[in-house]
């Protein structure tokens, strides 16, 4: 908690310097997210995600790639000593999942950097330069957007061949175009805005606009985009290891993990229901994170 005083300070209506006025921004941004409560179990959702990543060595209390005797350790059910049971390979599910939470990140993230600048970078260009630059980068964003991302996918995975690293590659390649529409669309709005040709005026350059002045405005809306995106990036990361296209055995991918347990689906449930659990646990989380940060960084919901 902060004190009275350093409270008024961050919501003063005259802020004195820069560095003020933007912690005051940032201060009042977080408080009306701290309001929004399934945001805030959101935000939980996530952090929890990257503490285990993280502390995974720790928290798993099984190696999640050698399991114990076949004969005496081979689809437990859940148990005190297995919390989420075990499978065919007699290893601890719930090691796997803490230790697969660390490749779900890293898709996760991975796919943000490559993508994100993608799309920023076509977006912008189209909607401030127009004409045939628009035309030529808004076609091939068509051509990108007319097939299912999931198909797209598998398309690159099996030109690259399977693999993590392809998988991540291939889901960056098809997760761009939607951030270059809206990207488009707000420098569309925001190209001949006053302070923009003022900015041209002074003589400024092209480039220096776009990174200047545009992509910062835009960036918003973008990050808003990416975090809802974040549940798809993962279902469709589980998707490909689902269908052997991802990350490979013995790795702990949580898509993986499920097709390994479909066969035990009916007397051994927990195989397979463990990981889904935890995909659809992550997925919400980003959900309602995005939907919390879509309420506070529009715009246009802002009062």
């Amino acid at each position: 908690m902060i004190g009275a005083a350093r409270r008024d300070w961050l919501l003063t209506e005259a802020p004195a310097s820069r560095r003020q006025a933007r912690l005051g921004q940032s201060y009042r941004l977080w408080m009306a997210f701290s309001r929004n409560r399934l945001a805030m179990v959101g935000l939980g959702i996530v952090l929890a995600l990257v503490a285990m990543a993280i502390f995974a060595d720790v928290i798993a209390p099984y190696d999640p790639l050698r399991g114990g005797g076949l004969r005496t350790a081979r689809l437990l059910p859940p148990s005190a000593e297995h919390l989420m049971g075990t499978d065919d390979q007699a290893r601890d599910i719930f090691s796997r999942i803490v230790h697969g939470s660390r490749i779900t990140l890293m898709v996760v993230a991975l796919v943000a950097v490559i993508a994100t600048p993608i799309g920023l970078l076509v977006g912008t260009c189209a909607g401030y330069f127009g004409g045939w630059v628009d035309t030529v980068l808004m076609r091939i964003t068509d051509v990108f957007l007319a097939f299912p991302r999931l198909i797209l996918a598998l398309a690159f995975v099996a030109a690259l061949g399977p693999g993590i690293e392809n998988a991540i590659i291939a889901i960056a390649i098809t997760s761009w175009p939607p951030y270059a529409r809206l990207a488009r669309a707000e420098t569309l709005t925001i190209r001949d805005s006053d302070h923009i040709a003022a900015i041209r005026l002074q003589g400024a350059s092209s480039a220096r606009i776009l990174w200047g002045h545009v992509t910062p405005l835009c960036l918003s809306s973008v990050i808003v985009r990416v975090t809802l995106d974040m549940a798809g990036i993962i279902l469709t990361a589980a998707g490909l290891g689902f269908l052997g296209l991802g990350a490979q055995p013995p790795q702990p991918e949580w898509g993986a993990m499920i097709a390994a347990g479909r066969g035990y689906i009916i007397d051994y449930w927990w195989v397979a229901t463990m990981p889904g659990i935890a995909i659809f646990v992550v997925s919400l989380g980003f959900n309602l994170l995005g939907d919390g940060l879509r309420d506070i960084l529009d715009p246009k919901a802002r009062t």
